[in-house]
Protein backbone atom coordinates (compact mmCIF):
# COMPACT_ATOMS: atom_id res chain seq x y z
CA UNK A 1 0.00 0.00 0.00
CA UNK A 2 1.08 3.75 -0.81
CA UNK A 3 2.54 5.37 1.92
CA UNK A 4 -0.12 8.31 0.94
CA UNK A 5 -2.81 5.68 1.75
CA UNK A 6 -1.65 4.47 5.11
CA UNK A 7 -3.70 5.63 7.84
CA UNK A 8 -2.08 7.73 10.39
CA UNK A 9 -1.17 5.81 14.02
CA UNK A 10 -3.98 6.82 15.99
CA UNK A 11 -2.31 5.53 19.26
CA UNK A 12 -0.31 7.05 21.90
CA UNK A 13 3.34 7.77 21.59
CA UNK A 14 6.36 7.50 23.52
CA UNK A 15 6.22 11.49 24.34
CA UNK A 16 2.12 11.57 25.08
CA UNK A 17 2.70 9.33 28.20
CA UNK A 18 2.91 11.24 31.03
CA UNK A 19 3.92 10.10 34.46
CA UNK A 20 1.01 9.26 37.14
CA UNK A 21 -1.53 10.43 34.49
CA UNK A 22 -3.91 7.71 34.69
CA UNK A 23 -5.60 6.11 31.84
CA UNK A 24 -9.09 4.11 32.28
CA UNK A 25 -10.26 1.79 29.94
CA UNK A 26 -13.72 0.75 28.58
CA UNK A 27 -15.27 -2.36 30.35
CA UNK A 28 -15.79 -6.08 29.44
CA UNK A 29 -18.13 -9.00 30.64
CA UNK A 30 -16.24 -12.42 31.43
CA UNK A 31 -18.57 -15.32 30.46
CA UNK A 32 -18.48 -18.63 30.77
CA UNK A 33 -17.64 -18.93 27.14
CA UNK A 34 -14.71 -17.24 27.71
CA UNK A 35 -13.95 -19.49 30.64
CA UNK A 36 -14.39 -22.59 28.57
CA UNK A 37 -12.91 -21.40 25.68
CA UNK A 38 -9.90 -20.35 26.71
CA UNK A 39 -9.43 -24.02 28.78
CA UNK A 40 -9.94 -25.53 25.30
CA UNK A 41 -7.03 -23.35 23.30
CA UNK A 42 -4.76 -23.27 25.77
CA UNK A 43 -5.27 -27.34 27.51
CA UNK A 44 -5.48 -26.03 31.13
CA UNK A 45 -8.34 -27.93 31.85
CA UNK A 46 -7.78 -27.55 35.82
CA UNK A 47 -10.67 -28.69 37.93
CA UNK A 48 -10.74 -24.61 39.36
CA UNK A 49 -11.21 -24.12 35.67
CA UNK A 50 -13.97 -26.75 34.21
CA UNK A 51 -15.37 -28.25 37.24
CA UNK A 52 -18.31 -26.80 38.99
CA UNK A 53 -18.80 -30.11 41.36
CA UNK A 54 -14.97 -29.71 42.40
CA UNK A 55 -15.68 -25.38 42.44
CA UNK A 56 -18.55 -26.36 44.97
CA UNK A 57 -15.92 -27.36 47.23
CA UNK A 58 -14.09 -24.36 47.51
CA UNK A 59 -14.75 -21.32 48.28
CA UNK A 60 -15.36 -19.05 45.00
CA UNK A 61 -17.94 -21.72 44.23
CA UNK A 62 -18.08 -21.88 40.52
CA UNK A 63 -15.74 -22.34 38.13
CA UNK A 64 -13.19 -19.11 37.82
CA UNK A 65 -11.29 -17.82 35.14
CA UNK A 66 -7.75 -18.21 34.23
CA UNK A 67 -5.25 -15.76 35.38
CA UNK A 68 -3.79 -15.89 31.48
CA UNK A 69 -7.56 -15.53 30.16
CA UNK A 70 -7.17 -12.50 32.90
CA UNK A 71 -4.47 -10.97 31.54
CA UNK A 72 -5.32 -11.30 28.05
CA UNK A 73 -8.48 -9.64 28.63
CA UNK A 74 -6.74 -6.48 30.32
CA UNK A 75 -4.34 -6.47 26.96
CA UNK A 76 -7.46 -6.79 25.17
CA UNK A 77 -8.80 -3.47 26.94
CA UNK A 78 -5.54 -1.33 26.89
CA UNK A 79 -5.53 -2.19 23.21
CA UNK A 80 -9.33 -1.16 22.44
CA UNK A 81 -8.63 2.08 24.67
CA UNK A 82 -6.49 3.40 21.36
CA UNK A 83 -3.25 3.89 23.33
CA UNK A 84 -1.31 1.67 21.20
CA UNK A 85 -3.11 1.95 17.60
CA UNK A 86 -0.06 2.05 15.56
CA UNK A 87 2.38 3.39 18.39
CA UNK A 88 3.33 0.49 20.19
CA UNK A 89 6.43 -1.36 18.84
CA UNK A 90 6.42 -4.55 21.87
CA UNK A 91 5.59 -6.25 24.66
CA UNK A 92 9.05 -6.27 26.98
CA UNK A 93 6.96 -7.88 30.44
CA UNK A 94 5.04 -8.21 33.24
CA UNK A 95 6.30 -8.28 36.59
CA UNK A 96 5.02 -8.55 40.40
CA UNK A 97 1.58 -9.88 38.52
CA UNK A 98 -0.55 -11.11 41.22
CA UNK A 99 -4.22 -12.34 41.59
CA UNK A 100 -6.26 -11.23 43.95
CA UNK A 101 -9.30 -12.11 43.68
CA UNK A 102 -11.18 -14.76 41.76
CA UNK A 103 -12.19 -13.84 38.28
CA UNK A 104 -16.12 -15.21 37.89
CA UNK A 105 -18.34 -15.36 34.66
CA UNK A 106 -20.28 -12.23 34.50
CA UNK A 107 -17.71 -10.21 36.39
CA UNK A 108 -16.95 -7.11 34.60
CA UNK A 109 -14.01 -5.90 34.42
CA UNK A 110 -11.85 -2.46 32.61
CA UNK A 111 -7.95 -1.45 33.29
CA UNK A 112 -6.49 1.38 35.16
CA UNK A 113 -3.39 2.10 33.70
CA UNK A 114 -0.66 4.53 35.30
CA UNK A 115 2.55 5.26 33.85
CA UNK A 116 5.20 5.33 36.46
CA UNK A 117 8.58 4.97 34.49
CA UNK A 118 9.32 6.40 30.89
CA UNK A 119 13.08 6.06 29.32
CA UNK A 120 14.39 6.47 25.11
CA UNK A 121 16.26 3.42 23.62
CA UNK A 122 19.64 4.23 22.80
CA UNK A 123 18.17 4.59 18.92
CA UNK A 124 16.25 7.27 19.89
CA UNK A 125 12.98 6.63 17.91
CA UNK A 126 11.77 4.36 21.00
CA UNK A 127 11.03 4.55 24.12
CA UNK A 128 10.29 2.41 27.37
CA UNK A 129 7.24 3.53 29.60
CA UNK A 130 6.43 1.04 32.77
CA UNK A 131 2.90 1.06 33.45
CA UNK A 132 1.00 -0.63 36.96
CA UNK A 133 -2.06 -1.73 35.67
CA UNK A 134 -4.78 -3.02 37.77
CA UNK A 135 -7.33 -5.09 36.92
CA UNK A 136 -10.42 -4.42 38.83
CA UNK A 137 -14.17 -5.58 38.61
CA UNK A 138 -17.58 -4.25 38.97
CA UNK A 139 -17.08 -3.76 42.53
CA UNK A 140 -13.91 -1.56 41.97
CA UNK A 141 -11.81 -4.59 43.44
CA UNK A 142 -8.39 -4.83 42.10
CA UNK A 143 -8.55 -8.47 41.10
CA UNK A 144 -5.06 -8.50 39.45
CA UNK A 145 -2.42 -6.65 39.76
CA UNK A 146 1.11 -6.17 37.84
CA UNK A 147 3.86 -3.71 36.14
CA UNK A 148 3.93 -3.83 32.65
CA UNK A 149 6.83 -2.52 30.50
CA UNK A 150 5.84 -1.27 26.97
CA UNK A 151 7.66 -0.06 23.60
CA UNK A 152 6.63 2.48 21.84
CA UNK A 153 7.35 4.65 18.83
CA UNK A 154 8.51 7.92 19.61
CA UNK A 155 6.57 11.28 17.21
CA UNK A 156 8.10 11.41 13.64
CA UNK A 157 10.10 14.67 13.60
CA UNK A 158 8.91 16.71 10.97
CA UNK A 159 10.22 17.21 8.38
Amino acid sequence: MPETEMSKPRGMYYEDFEIGKTIVTSRRTVTSTDIVNFACLSGDHNAPHIDYEFCKTQPYGEPIAHGPLVLAIAGGLQCLSGINDGTIVAMLGNDQWRMHLPVKHGDTLHVVITPTEKKLTSKGNQGIVVFNRNIKNQRGETVHSMVTTLMYRCRPKED
